[in-house]
């Protein structure tokens, strides 16, 4: 009976361990094809390889250390009584950790002073840069400001930060129309390689939500939403082998707007005022070497909504990158 037992336990240890075998041929070959399609995809780009070329590793871990900040400026007439208001974030600072392989990025972020437990602020920030087209996408639930209020030249009242909280999402979306020889993510993703200089015309679209509000014994209210299109020019500059410098500006005119504000339950409507825009611009600077590379980014956002004889916004919020990478 025993000498059976062990006899039919060996025979299901053996098929155990074959369909192990099995499985995990099956999933080291079902890899080996992900790979291959993965290559094909990452090689097979239609570029002017003259200009821009693939790094020829498939694997980039980088690290980046962020700073970023926001700033809201009002001013205008509240009945027959002109006020001023401007709104300032804590600069934030994170660093962030990637991982690239061809083409397909993971990463993480942390916020030394979010982790101490100095504030719970949330941001959350989405990129995808393309050589013909790429988007941005920030959302942002804060309360680390601090700002003023003054109205018909009385007293200045200071907002201290535990009272005001804003929540915001911006989205920013480009098309490059010379795709095949301009690269965008060479400058921010560096995903590929600028190795002459060039420049594009773009079409951009921009989006912007926004609710600012106050509370305590002075309550207020803003609440904004704004879509625009339009175009701009971005250039890559390679002054030299392995540099590259890049700049660009996209603005956009708001072709939907609405907006109002509310203070202590009196209302004050925006009505659409034309120019009223967004304006995106982007810079940055690449320096490569054999196997690895550093560099550091900027991105700006500005909008200008509204007029001084009702209510006028000015909205700057910005984001600035040190990074560096190895590839494998």
């Amino acid at each position: 009976m025993n000498k059976r037992f062990f006899f039919i336990l060996g025979i299901l240890l053996f098929c155990c361990t074959c369909a192990q075998k099995a499985s995990a041929q099956g999933l080291l070959r079902k890899l080996k094809q992900l790979d291959s399609i993965l290559t094909v995809r990452y090689h097979g780009s239609n570029i002017d390889t003259t200009y821009i070329t693939r790094p020829q590793t498939k694997w980039t871990l980088k690290g980046r250390l962020n700073v970023s900040g926001s700033e809201l400026e009002m001013d205008g007439q509240r009945k027959v009584s002109p006020f001023h208001s401007k709104i300032k974030s804590v600069e934030k600072t994170t660093i962030s950790f990637g991982v690239n392989y061809l083409g397909i990025a993971v990463g993480i972020a942390l916020n030394p002073a979010k982790l101490a437990g100095k504030y719970k602020d949330f941001e959350l920030n989405i990129n995808a840069y393309g050589n013909r087209w790429g988007f941005d996408v920030i959302y942002q639930d804060a309360r680390n400001f601090k700002g003023w209020y003054e109205e018909n030249g009385s007293e200045r009242i200071d907002l201290p930060a535990d009272i005001l909280r804003i929540r915001s999402l911006n989205v920013n979306a480009y098309y490059a129309f010379n795709y095949r020889r301009f690269s965008y993510p060479a400058a921010f993703s560096q995903s590929y390689i600028q190795r002459r200089s060039a420049g594009s015309f773009m079409a951009a679209a921009s989006a912007q939500v926004q609710n600012v509000k106050t509370e305590g014994d002075f309550r207020s209210t803003l609440k904004a939403t704004n879509i625009g299109i339009g175009g701009g020019y971005g250039y890559n500059w390679v002054p030299g082998r392995n540099w590259l410098l890049h700049i660009s500006a996209l603005p956009t005119i708001i072709v939907y707007s609405h907006t109002s504000l509310k203070v202590n339950d009196v209302r004050t409507p925006m009505s659409y005022r034309f120019p009223e825009f967004i304006i995106t611009t982007r810079g940055a600077v690449v320096r490569h070497f054999k196997r690895w590379f550093v560099g550091a980014s900027m991105i700006y956002n500005f909008t200008n909504i509204g007029n001084h004889d009702q209510l006028q916004v000015f909205n700057d919020k910005w984001r600035t990158r040190v990074f560096v990478g190895f590839r494998l």
